[in-house]
């Protein structure tokens, strides 16, 4: 499959980007791979999830998602027609430890290792995530990430992934943002393994941070030369007003969203605010001596993932969530369930996500700032929307302004001297789109599921021109 070719205005760019800028584009493992039982592949806990009645939409499941396990080298041939750089995918951890631990599945490691070299006789550099919200079953049965040996099993897969493919990865990411695979998991039970129990979520949280440090320690002791990412999901927060309870459900919001992980792994310690929002929930009495050293190990780059400003208020009247689980689900915010979430006034995704490119310009100036010294790279941007394929194409002219708005802020953050590396445009494909199902499409290229016929949309081939040029044309006037 070749994309189409487009016809730029010019091919010198108004705003060029540094070159080795990385340009790509991101997926996970779950959401794409399919082949859910293939090759000795055990359940995760997603696989139950989607199982139970009510939990996705229409009872939609990710058994063949977009069969990537077996595609995989036509959707390699789709990144390289669009030019991409980098492709930053997840590993399915029931695929290589179908228990979890122990035993390793060896065709399910074979899988990776085909795909990284068709990345790399493509000239595409893999960047690897550990860990992608697919907790292999067993590990729950046995409490999940609310008990504190997870933590230690995830070091020990971080090892045997490592072992198998670090001599042609470079790049790592140890947990893919976990305050949604602790709060949305274990909190509010919108995603798996759908449990609501604040006490469990705020533990999950610091096992998931704690999970990041040992995989870090353990990538580098057997890969010095490893880089080695963490993956954070941020947000510019606004309060509704200026009132005393908006301000503070600002602060409570930023506190559990923002702080409370990039304290954790930049400065080795919790926000005392936060920890006072939570004392009815935890004690923090799992918090171990040197669990907090572990926590801030060192690492290489700040993985942000920036969709959407949040406007929230102290005062009833909005709405529970920013984004309400479409089978329903609680609240995702222990110790500030009052917090409500309001519509700032501008325009949304098909998701109800407001579009606020200057909130990504807030969130990298507040890193740069608060965090100094560590290079940064946007691992996922993207924009859900209604794409109607018509006679063989698909002009998603909302979501190409969408990621033409963020890049060009991505050229202002660094023009001002912040240490922004690259671009991953999120998705590559139409996916399981996990709770909403087959609902809501994020990809550059789209999906006919009936078929698995591949698309490329307009903005997949603005993004692969972009990419060509290195840079944006000037604005039009």
């Amino acid at each position: 499959m070749t994309t189409q070719e487009t016809q730029p205005e010019t091919d010198v760019p108004a705003l060029v980007f540094p070159t080795g800028f990385v340009w790509g584009a991101a997926t996970s493992a779950y959401q794409i791979e399919g082949s859910t039982g293939a090759e000795g592949r055990g359940p995760s806990i997603w696989d139950t999830f989607v199982r139970q009645p009510g939990r996705v939409l229409n009872g939609e499941t990710a058994d063949v998602a977009i069969d990537h396990y077996r595609r995989y080298r036509d959707d390699v041939a789709v990144m390289a027609d669009l030019g991409l750089t980098a492709y930053r995918f997840s590993v399915s951890w029931p695929r290589i430890q179908p228990d979890g631990a122990g035993a390793v599945n060896e065709a399910g490691l074979d899988f990776y290792r085909r795909l990284v070299d068709e990345l790399l006789d493509h000239d595409i550099e893999p960047w690897l995530t550990l860990y992608h919200w697919d907790l292999p079953q067993p590990l729950e049965d046995l409490g999940g990430w609310p008990l504190r040996d997870t933590s230690k099993r995830f070091a020990d897969f971080a090892a045997c992934v490592h072992q198998a493919l670090g001599d042609r990865v470079r790049n790592w990411t140890t947990v893919n943002e976990p305050w949604c695979a602790a709060f949305l998991g274990y909190a509010s039970g919108e995603h798996a393994p759908g449990r609501r129990d604040p006490a469990a979520s705020i533990r999950a949280a610091h096992h998931l941070n704690l999970a990041h440090g040992l995989a870090v320690q353990a990538l580098r002791a057997q890969g010095p030369g490893a880089r080695i990412g963490g993956s954070v999901n941020l947000y510019a927060i606004t309060p509704a007003s200026q009132d005393e309870a908006d301000l503070d459900a600002a602060r409570r919001i930023d506190g559990l969203q923002n702080r409370f992980f990039l304290d954790a792994l930049m400065k080795g310690s919790y926000p005392e605010d936060v920890i006072a929002d939570l004392s009815e929930v935890a004690d923090f009495d799992f918090v171990q001596d040197g669990d907090m050293e572990t926590i801030s190990t060192p690492f290489d780059t700040l993985m942000v993932n920036y969709y959407s400003r949040f406007t929230v208020s102290g005062k009833p009247g909005g709405a529970a969530s920013a984004a309400a689980a479409p089978t329903g689900a609680g609240s995702p915010w222990p110790g500030s369930e009052q917090v409500s979430f309001v519509n700032g006034g501008r325009p949304v995704t098909s998701m109800g996500w407001e579009i606020d490119d200057i909130g990504l310009l807030e969130v990298l100036q507040r890193v740069a700032r608060d965090y100094p010294g560590i290079p940064m790279v946007i691992s996922e941007n993207g924009a859900a929307f209604d794409d109607v394929l018509a006679d063989g194409a698909v002009d998603d002219q909302e979501r190409l302004a969408y990621i033409d708005a963020h890049l060009r802020t991505c050229h202002t953050a660094i023009e001002a001297g912040i240490p922004l590396k690259g671009y991953f445009a999120w998705s590559l494909m139409d996916n399981f789109e996990w709770a909403w199902g087959y609902g809501k499409r994020f990809g550059l290229v789209h999906v006919d599921y009936a078929t698995q016929l591949r698309t490329p949309k307009a903005s997949a081939l603005w993004y692969a021109d972009t990419i060509r040029r290195g840079g944006l044309s000037a604005p039009a006037e």
